[in-house]
């Protein structure tokens, strides 16, 4: 089977850190041409990854119609414009996390997606638990859900740009994260946005949004903690969590249902428990606690489940654009709802 013939549209840390090694060593992906602003990195991954030619000229490989598909690694502000771009030129798109912070250019997204009937898929990508996760759910395995809790959250962009400035041996700190001119939204948007992402695919659509958010720690004016709490259409309350501050590092969830719970990463290893009561009737009977099987969820990683979608003529069933617009709308109503005091409606849905 021919390889995909694909090119980067920013190809700066993330793509060198994440990206490239994945898809160079995978089998369906011919990376044909890298663009980025840096030109000394460009010339590394070139080398690093035996890709033949780098351009700082964006349009050029929009025009290069020897071309399948496009990878969408600028910074988020910029996601959008370059996306739609891609689409009007008749490529298909993966698009780094997250979609963007404004609502107007997420609907845009979506408009040109269903427009051009391409395949695209909008990061992050969810695990196999994840996805075992909602198959259960669906089945009713734990009942009705009641509640769920996602955390996400690390040290801070300070430390992920520390390794990306060593990998190009770069001294200088431009560290437009902290910039709120440049980028517009802070940790909620770089690390809650698996937090909302995972809850969405596993729970669905959510109805409304109550958040808090506040600048603890870093040299920012953008928020470095957040919590939302989200309304499910069923009425569970569900909250996502994430944070700058929390160098220790966190990434767990649980999910909580009438006759059950779910938690991930599980016990003693696994990747998936599911914990389901033995008495309704004594308070200190044992919980039985039992390890899940994900493989049947394993869609494999990001590159591999992409160019299945795309060679299938499919759109991702979770990291599409409707879901990443959900996502989208539920972060910028938590930034509002913290702002003001107020619940925020949401109007979106994470399956059209």
């Amino acid at each position: 089977m021919a390889k995909i013939r694909l090119g980067v549209i920013g190809a700066g840390g993330i793509v060198c850190r994440l990206h490239l090694p994945a898809l160079v060593a995978g089998k369906d992906f011919e990376v044909a041409v890298l663009g980025g602003r840096r030109e000394h990195r460009l010339k590394y991954q070139c080398e690093q990854f035996d890709i033949p030619r780098w351009t700082q000229d964006y349009d050029s490989i929009i025009a290069d119609d020897s071309l399948d598909a496009i990878l969408v690694g600028t910074p988020h502000p910029l996601h959008v414009s370059w996306g739609v771009k891609v689409l009007e030129a008749g490529m298909h798109v993966l698009m780094q996390k997250p979609l963007c912070g404004d609502m107007d250019e997420a609907n845009q997204f979506v408009e040109a997606a269903e427009r051009s009937r391409l395949t695209v898929m909008c990061l992050p990508h969810v695990n196999a638990s994840i996805r075992k996760a909602r198959q259960l759910l669906a089945e009713g395995a734990i009942g009705r859900v009641s509640g769920a809790r996602f955390r996400t959250s690390h040290g801070g962009p300070e430390i992920y740009y520390a390794e990306i400035r060593d990998i190009f041996g770069e001294k200088d700190d431009d560290l437009w994260f902290f910039d709120a001119k440049r980028a517009s939204v802070g940790a909620l948007f770089d690390m809650g946005v698996y937090a909302v992402a995972g809850l969405v695919a596993m729970l669905g659509t959510f109805k409304r949004v109550t958040g808090f958010a506040t600048t603890f720690d870093k040299p920012t004016e953008l928020e470095d903690v957040a919590t939302l709490v989200l309304e499910m259409e069923s009425g569970g309350i569900v909250t996502a969590e994430t944070s700058w501050c929390d160098p220790a590092r966190t990434w767990g969830a649980s999910i909580h249902g009438t006759a059950g719970k779910l938690t991930l990463p599980g016990e003693d290893g696994a990747a998936l428990s599911q914990w389901t009561p033995t008495s309704y009737t004594r308070e200190t009977a044992p919980v039985d606690v039992k390890a899940i099987d994900c493989s049947d969820a394993d869609l494999g990683d990001m590159h591999t489940h992409f160019a299945k979608c795309l060679r299938d003529g499919k759109q991702p069933p979770l990291s599409n654009v409707y879901a990443a617009r959900h996502v989208t709308e539920i972060l910028l109503a938590g930034m509002t709802s913290a702002r003001t005091g107020s619940v925020v409606e949401l109007v979106t849905k994470a399956d059209a």
